[in-house]
């Protein structure tokens, strides 16, 4: 049985992620968090909607990682088209929009959830595990603005991820990106 560090247990099996990410130190951040965990295997990367859409098809994930604001097709209508050609696979945008219209359009196409990337530290695994099983994760950015018919967050406010579970990976000096998508000085 494998186990998450936010408590998520598979049966013996594997989930396959993709990652779909335009700025690269985010995509190796989603990498190398996600790596931690051992029922997680990262099994692409990718920084165009367009071939988001065609791996998918081919690789059909488990789990897809996906940024909006991507060359060739915007995220939203990747996870449209996504839908149609690997409909089991879960979604999870990752943005640094903030907007509320942004977000319940991104969340109308079926995924599992939305997390603004400057929360990513805390919580990228928990909404990873709240999409998995089922549930509908809203980072805690947004979950504030009333977005229509979408619950609250997914982990609760105690949540408290075992040491070594939640922090960003080291990048080449010791810096994470920032929710602007550049290191931090």
């Amino acid at each position: 049985m494998l186990q998450f560090c936010v408590g998520l247990s598979l049966n013996g099996s594997t989930i396959r992620v993709l990652i779909v990410d335009d700025y690269e130190p985010w995509r190796r951040y989603f990498s190398t968090t996600l790596r931690k965990e051992q029922a997680l295997q990262v099994i692409g990367e990718l920084s165009d909607g367009l071939e988001a859409v065609q791996q998918a098809q081919e690789l059909q994930p488990d789990l897809i990682l996906l940024d909006i604001g991507l060359p060739s097709l915007n995220g939203i209508e990747a996870a449209r088209r996504i839908r149609q050609v690997s409909p089991a696979s879960k979604i999870l945008f990752v943005s640094e929009n903030r907007s509320a219209d942004i977000a319940e359009e991104a969340l109308s196409t079926g995924s599992g959830g939305y997390v603004v990337k400057s929360d990513a530290a805390g919580e990228l695994l928990p909404a990873v595990k709240a999409v998995l099983e089922g549930k509908r994760f809203l980072s805690s950015s947004l979950a504030t603005l009333g977005l229509n018919g979408l619950p609250d967050r997914q982990n609760g406010s105690g949540f408290q991820p075992r040491q070594g579970c939640d922090t960003h990976p080291d990048t080449e000096h010791g810096k994470r990106p920032s929710p602007r998508g550049r290191l931090l000085s």
